[in-house]
């Protein structure tokens, strides 16, 4: 086996990280669906959109996805990074920006407050980039698993822009 495949503290250690990890990105993910499920039919119906709005569909598909690769790398900088300065600090910032990516939500849907959600949104921005920057460092897999995320947040504040100023 290689470093990839043998986990640093043994098998049961590992996956109840892992698990940890899940559960975490997964409790962000349902507490934003929940404040989501009955906005998408009254208000976010009723809001005028840009001609790239996806259909309604394409949100939790992507999002599934974007939150299992997520999970994968919090659990990746938790179990396989080497013990440091740029893993710690890229846990924290990974922890910094999901508690930005689960503040939008409930200030987008829950408040109506389309202007301050773009500000969430951009400063999550900036820490999924330093997020990156210190996953690379201490463990490139990690750093690669955020790649999908960052243009889907680049283009949900362009979305998020084009709301503010249509509405």
């Amino acid at each position: 086996m290689d470093a990839l495949t043998t986990p640093r503290i043994g098998l049961a250690p590992s996956v109840v990280r892992f698990l940890l990890c899940a559960a975490l990105v997964a409790a962000v993910s349902f507490v934003g669906a929940r404040l989501t499920a009955s906005e998408i039919p009254t208000w976010y119906a009723g809001l005028v959109k840009p001609g790239w709005t996806p259909p309604n569909i394409a949100f939790p598909i992507v999002w599934t996805t974007l939150y299992g690769l997520m999970a994968i790398c919090l659990w990746r900088l938790w179990d396989r990074a080497p013990q440091g300065p740029d893993r710690a600090k890229a846990i924290w910032l990974f922890l910094l920006q999901l508690a930005l990516n689960g503040l939008w939500t409930p200030v987008f849907f829950g408040l109506h407050a389309v202007g301050p959600a773009l500000a969430i949104l951009l400063a999550l921005i900036v820490a999924v980039l330093a997020t990156m920057r210190l996953a690379f460092r201490a463990d490139e897999v990690a750093g690669w698993l955020l790649i999908p995320y960052l243009p889907w947040l680049c283009y949900a504040a362009s979305l998020n822009a084009a709301i503010l100023f249509l509405n």
